[in-house]
C-alpha cells in the first residue's frame, strides 16, 4: 500500500487543471466558482431564450450580477421578506413552459442541449421571485410620486413624442396619467436599488479572481 501512494499522488498531480472548481469571486465571506457562473450564465439564457455568453467577458458580466444577487442574499437572510410558495414555482414554471414548448418533451430537450437540469431553472425562477419580493417591500414603499412629476414628464417628454407621432392630433394629460405614474415609479425604484446595491458593494469585500476569467 504504501508503495502504491506516491502512483496516486502524481496521477492527482496529472489531472486537469479544469476538474477542480475554482474560486473566481469572493463576496465577503461568499464565494462564487467558476462552475457557478457557467450555470448561472446557462440557465439565465435557456428562460430568455438566448445563447448563453461564455466568452471571458460574458463570464464577467454574469459574476457581476452574481456579486449583485450574494449582496441580495445576504440581506435577506437578515430580514423578514415574502418567501414564495411551492405552488407558486410550479405555476411559474408551467406557465415558462407552456410559453415556450409545444410539450413537455419538447421542454426536456431543450434542458438537455442547454446543458441545465430543471432543478437550475426552478432555483433561478425561485431567486426571481425572492429578488421582486425583496424590491417590493425594501423599495416600493417609499415611492410617491406626485401629481406635479406626472405633470413635469407629459409636457416634457410624452406630450412632444405624441405630437410628433402624429401631426395635428391633441393629447389630455389624463389619457397617460396611468402610465406616466407607473414608469416614473419604476424608475425611481431602479435608482434606489441602483444606489443600495452600490452601498452595499462598497461596505463589502469582493474580490475577482481574474485567473478564472480568461
Amino acid at each position: 500500500m504504501r508503495r502504491l501512494l506516491p502512483a496516486i499522488v502524481l496521477a492527482a498531480a496529472l489531472l486537469p487543471a479544469e476538474t477542480i472548481d475554482r474560486v473566481a469571486v469572493s463576496v465577503g465571506n461568499r464565494v462564487i466558482t467558476a462552475s457557478d457562473i457557467e450555470r448561472q450564465a446557462r440557465v439565465s439564457a435557456f428562460l430568455s431564450g438566448t445563447k448563453p455568453d461564455l466568452t471571458a467577458e460574458g463570464r464577467r458580466n454574469t459574476a457581476e450580477r452574481m456579486v449583485e444577487q450574494k449582496l441580495v442574499a445576504r440581506e435577506l437572510e437578515t430580514a423578514r421578506y415574502p418567501e414564495p410558495g411551492e405552488a407558486e414555482l410550479d405555476e411559474a414554471l408551467a406557465d415558462f413552459k407552456r410559453n415556450y414548448f409545444g410539450s413537455d418533451d419538447d421542454y426536456r430537450r431543450a434542458l438537455t442541449a442547454a446543458g441545465v437540469s430543471e432543478a437550475d431553472v426552478k432555483q433561478e425562477l425561485l431567486w426571481q421571485r425572492r429578488f421582486l419580493g425583496f424590491i417590493g417591500v425594501r423599495f416600493r414603499p417609499a415611492v410617491q410620486i406626485r401629481d406635479q412629476d406626472v405633470s413635469e414628464y407629459f409636457q416634457k417628454t410624452v406630450e412632444p413624442a405624441a405630437k410628433a407621432a402624429n401631426p395635428g392630433a391633441t393629447f389630455t394629460i389624463e389619457e397617460f396619467r396611468d402610465r406616466i405614474a407607473a414608469k416614473l415609479t419604476e424608475d425611481r425604484v431602479d435608482q434606489q436599488v441602483a444606489a443600495w446595491i452600490a452601498e452595499s458593494r462598497a461596505r463589502t469585500e469582493i474580490v475577482f479572481r481574474e485567473e478564472a476569467f480568461r
